[in-house]
């Protein structure tokens, strides 16, 4: 095998490796053992270390990997006409139709964290790094909208995202405009346009 086609059977195992992954902790959550990871990977369990020096290293690069595509579902690129409160809403609408799917089980992040407990965990820090990029995305919205105290509504906006995610899996249905009417209210008390 040459060094080329070595790269690329690495990367093609570390891909399917970090897919099956990102599908089966979503899904049943990350104590899914290191054996069932690799058999729903087809990868050996020698590969895998190979790859990662531990299962936590490959809990947090396939929460890692999520990011880009989650981002992307949830924070609507930049537009332009489309006002502050608008941007913040269509997050809330986003969360409200992946709520309704019957595979929905909650803001991966989220589920992560709470289910590692350890703020040290390294896919915790992913979590805890995405949570902020959203708080990030709602201050500068409020603040563009004209919000009276935008870091608090981004921090309110955040629960709300988080709290609504999380009742929505409790509740094992969809959010069903809970989410928007929420997050409607805060936007209205703070004055965003």
């Amino acid at each position: 095998m040459t060094p080329a086609n070595t790269s690329t059977s690495a990367s093609s195992t570390r891909d399917r490796l970090l897919d099956a992954a990102a599908e089966l902790f979503y899904r049943e959550g990350v104590h899914v053992g290191v054996e069932a990871l690799c058999r729903t990977a087809g990868v050996s369990k020698r590969s895998m270390y190979q790859l990662f020096g531990s299962k936590d290293e490959v809990v947090a690069a396939s929460l890692e990997r999520r990011v880009p595509d989650y981002t992307a579902r949830m924070v609507p690129a930049a537009e332009v006409g489309r006002s502050p409160r608008e941007r913040i809403l269509h997050v809330f609408r986003s969360l409200e139709e992946l709520s309704a799917d019957p595979a929905f089980r909650g803001c991966p992040f989220a589920a992560t964290a709470v289910e590692l407990k350890s703020p040290e965990h390294p896919a915790h820090e992913v979590a805890r790094a995405y949570k902020d990029a959203l708080t990030r995305f709602f201050r500068r919205e409020a603040e563009r909208g004209g919000a009276r105290e935008p870091e608090l509504l981004a921090r309110q906006l955040t629960v709300v995202f988080d709290g609504s995610s999380v009742w929505g899996v409790v509740q094992a249905r969809g959010i069903d405009g809970l989410a928007v009417a929420t997050a409607t209210t805060l936007l209205d008390a703070a004055g965003v346009e």
